[in-house]
């Protein structure tokens, strides 16, 4: 198919959609919502995304309700409002929508539109968590790692980091390396630290990076190699952790200048070939895990 009948074909998508929406089907809406959202087979247009979450929310849908919570708390089309987020993702969560239920447990863990409430932040995590909701899963091991909301418990907290770390969520597998590097509720394993902040790093989670590259500076897990921590805490840096950058020039002093440019170069063709990690809603993991000296 030619890039000409690839874009009829969307345009004709688009218009089909936009019909059966304007007929009030709620599926539609919630679907030409989506579109606008994100500037699929439309130009990128946040008010008409509001406007058909708003339908089909009003006939029930609960995607479309999420999506308005989600519009409210980032403040896209419309003044930001976490009054508003909380009442929308209220209306999705208590229908068993797993982001839902894990942003609004971020909502009550950080106290915005609603009062600060720990206890109701581990009980919606759990409720996410317990459907498989990878981030819902790292929050929920991050509570019970630090005490928050529920008692202390490391035995719980790596079983969660496990679990979400499994489904590919990289902050839970820079924190299960972490886990494994300090022994905390675990069996102490540098092989498997290195192993998981790897699987995080190339997913292009700056953190990890600075941690992968923390790994090779010590030779913990895997070979001693400066040239490769060096790489990897320029990946870092250039994704802006700033901690990054006292590494680089500490190594500077072991490297010589043809070492440190291979290394940069390596590190900015690793950049432009890897994603770049969003945490997207919720709390933000620590920038590094991993102790500096």
């Amino acid at each position: 198919m030619s890039a000409n009948n690839g874009s009829t074909r969307i345009e004709q998508d688009v218009s089909s959609l936009k019909q059966q929406a304007t007929n009030g089907d709620a599926t539609a809406q919630y679907e030409l919502g989506r579109s606008y959202m994100r500037g699929s087979g439309v130009p990128q247009d946040y008010e008409e995304a509001l406007k058909w979450y708003k339908e089909a929310a009003k006939k029930g849908s609960i995607d479309a309700e999420f999506s308005l919570g989600y519009m409210y708390e980032q403040g896209l089309g419309i003044k930001r409002d976490y009054g508003q987020a909380f009442l929308h993702y209220s209306n999705a969560a208590n229908h068993g929508h797993p982001t839902a239920q894990n942003n609004l447990g971020s909502i009550y863990e950080r106290g915005e539109g609603v009062r600060k409430d720990l206890h109701q932040a581990e009980n919606w995590y759990h409720k996410a968590a317990d459907q498989g909701e990878p981030t819902a899963q790292c929050n929920l091991a991050s509570m019970y790692l630090l005490g928050k909301g529920t008692t202390k418990n490391p035995q719980q907290a790596a079983m969660w980091f496990r679990a979400a770390a499994e489904s590919g969520y990289a902050p839970a597998q820079d924190n299960l390396a972490w886990m494994y590097y300090t022994g905390t509720g675990i069996t102490q394993d540098n092989a498997q630290a290195a192993r998981w902040v790897r699987m995080a790093a190339e997913r292009g989670y700056a953190p990890a990076q600075l941690d992968l590259g923390y790994l090779y500076e010590q030779g913990r897990g895997v070979s001693l190699d400066y040239a490769a921590a060096y790489m990897w805490y320029k990946a870092a840096a250039d994704r802006g952790v700033r901690r990054a950058e006292a590494q680089l020039r500490k190594l500077s002093d072991v490297l010589t200048k043809n070492q440190r440019e291979e290394a940069s170069a390596a590190a900015a063709k690793l950049t432009d070939s890897l994603p770049k990690f969003d945490l997207g809603s919720g709390p933000a993991t620590a920038s590094g895990l991993f102790p500096r000296h």
